[in-house]
């Protein structure tokens, strides 16, 4: 058997290497991690704080906010530190770690997300039974199972990854140690992690895509039958922010970890992890808040509690 070296670290190429515009780059992720961390935290606290969005949509609402929290966390703070970095080095276990606490959360929101097109399923066609559908039971089983799928699917991609060898080269074309980049630098088989993968991507992606789409055929069928005018306008409001998020996620996510490797590129990767990563984490409680009237009062109310106690 020939002597091989034993990776220990690789190093993050990230979007760029010049000093100047990896500068303007560490400004602009920043902020935008910033407005990440204050925009969900301030979803969290709304929902926590105002007695009128205790019911389950608000439920659901606060638990996507953690979990793009998470996503975000996952990704972000290590990508800072390679811009003002001259090594951008990260150790192989690191490098598994940050892999697994990509894929926890990701799974989990798009789990969260049906969850949450079940809801206003429930909420629009069956109004009269939503209390006893949606109880807090439901939405506890619901948020549970969407956290176990997602550590399942973390888990089994990640242990299999274990078994993996690096001998050279150790340079990630990615800003991120995301699987399919990593996969390309084994030095052993890796037909059983794309086989894995690709299943576990078709098979929980596709089966939540169905479930949210088959709530929105009911959904959109129901609106149209509506005789109300305003409640057609108000329950299309109450939806769209939804369809919003859910196409930003399942498009760009889909595509990543189902496309051929004929057609990747390294600038193709970037951007479309860029978006389902780093800018949908951001933009969710952005969305929500502003097309939510109930959300948009709440936050109004906590503001004007806070200058309030600020001027007692």
């Amino acid at each position: 058997m020939e002597n091989r070296t034993k990776v220990t670290q690789f190093i993050l190429l990230g979007l760029s290497n010049d000093p100047q515009l990896q500068m303007l780059l560490f400004l602009v992720f920043l902020i935008v991690y910033l407005v990440t961390l204050l925009a969900n935290g301030v979803i969290m606290l709304v929902v926590r704080a105002d007695s009128h969005l205790y019911t389950p949509m608000y439920f659901f609402l606060f638990h996507l906010a953690f979990v793009d929290i998470c996503y975000s966390s996952a990704v972000v703070p290590k990508m800072l530190v390679n811009f003002l970095s001259g090594h951008k080095t990260i150790t192989a276990n690191g490098c598994l770690a940050q892999m697994f606490f990509i894929f926890l959360p990701a799974v989990t929101e798009v789990f969260i997300l049906s969850a949450m097109a079940y809801d206003r399923y429930a909420a629009i066609c069956v109004p009269l039974r939503y209390v006893e559908t949606m109880s807090k039971r439901t939405c506890v089983l619901l948020v549970s199972g969407s956290w176990a799928i997602g550590f399942t699917d973390a888990l089994l991609n990640t242990a299999l990854s274990l078994q993996l060898h690096f001998c050279g080269p150790h340079h990630i074309h990615h800003f991120s140690c995301e699987l399919p980049p990593l996969l390309h630098l084994s030095c052993t088989e890796t037909t059983t992690n794309e086989v894995v993968l690709f299943t576990s991507v078709v098979i929980l992606g596709s089966s939540s895509f169905l479930f949210t789409l088959i709530s929105y055929i009911y959904i959109i069928s129901t609106i149209l039958r509506m005789r109300s005018a305003e409640g057609r306008r108000k329950a299309f409001s109450t939806c769209s922010s939804h369809l919003m998020v859910v196409g930003l996620l399942y498009l760009t996510a889909f595509f990543q970890y189902t496309k051929p490797r004929s057609i990747s590129s390294v600038a193709l990767d970037e951007m479309v992890s860029i978006q389902y990563s780093i800018l949908t984490p951001m933009l969710n409680p952005i969305i929500y808040s502003l097309k939510n009237k109930k959300v948009k009062t709440a936050i109004g109310k906590m503001l004007g509690k806070f200058m309030f106690l600020k001027y007692c």
